[in-house]
């Protein structure tokens, strides 16, 4: 066996190893930022004080974020952290729909691509809480009951508070990743069923559910940043 049978085995063997191919989630992430990108220059160049057609459907969307947060965080806050939650909402929509498109894949449907939203939510809230509260934003973490006779409580409260934390990425990726992949795989089986007349429910089923995970994912994250810079209690 030459070294050029060694190399394809490497390449393209029983496991698939392509260690050049880039992965189709990282693929489809980037096109779903360059489609927001554009839309958002498009609408940018075509601002008018009475909106029509997608700057209108634009506009909505942004609205309606922007009361989700300003009601959860407050009017101060919500300037401040509306680009955040705005741009993973737009994005994980976008990457959900996607993957109804026939040929196209979600970018969501892959624990990595998800990982790497909700770890910059897991360090904004910190950082925004320290920010507001300084030192004592270890308050947060200590529990009601605050005196030297209920130090052992306050000590465990801090644990599992901090524990409650550190999975919040956590449970944010597996959440948006486990309901991805089970509705490709449910929408698959369905269409394989009866695809003659199933497929018009197993796309609205696929938009309804696509929307859901798009929105508690953000409403997480606004919660977590709306408890970080609320006074500790």
């Amino acid at each position: 066996m030459g070294p050029e049978v060694l190399l394809m085995d490497a390449v393209v063997g029983p496991n698939k190893i392509i260690p050049y191919e880039v992965p189709h989630y990282v693929s489809y992430a980037f096109l779903s930022s360059i489609m927001l990108i554009t839309i958002a220059v498009i609408v940018r160049a075509s601002m008018r004080m009475v909106p029509t057609g997608i700057q209108n459907s634009v506009e909505a969307i942004v609205e309606s974020l922007f009361k989700l947060v300003e009601d959860n965080v407050g009017h101060h806050w919500s300037k401040q952290l509306f680009p955040l939650i705005g741009t993973l909402f737009m994005y994980i929509l976008l990457c959900n729909f996607m993957g109804l498109v026939p040929g196209f894949a979600s970018a969501t449907a892959n624990i990595n691509n998800n990982a790497a939203m909700a770890i910059p939510v897991f360090l904004a809230t910190h950082f925004y809480g320290i920010r507001v509260h300084g030192f004592k934003y270890i308050y947060h973490f200590l529990g009601p009951i605050r005196s030297i006779f209920a130090l052992p409580l306050m000590l465990l409260m801090f644990i599992i508070e901090g524990i409650g934390h550190l999975v919040r990425p956590v449970t944010l990726s597996v959440r948006l990743f486990g309901n991805m992949q089970a509705k490709h795989i449910i929408l698959g089986v369905l269409a394989g069923l009866a695809p003659a007349f199933i497929p018009i429910l197993i796309l609205a089923l696929g938009t309804l559910v696509s929307l859901i995970q798009a929105f508690v994912f953000v409403l997480l994250a606004t919660l977590y940043l709306a408890g970080a810079v609320e006074e500790g209690h």
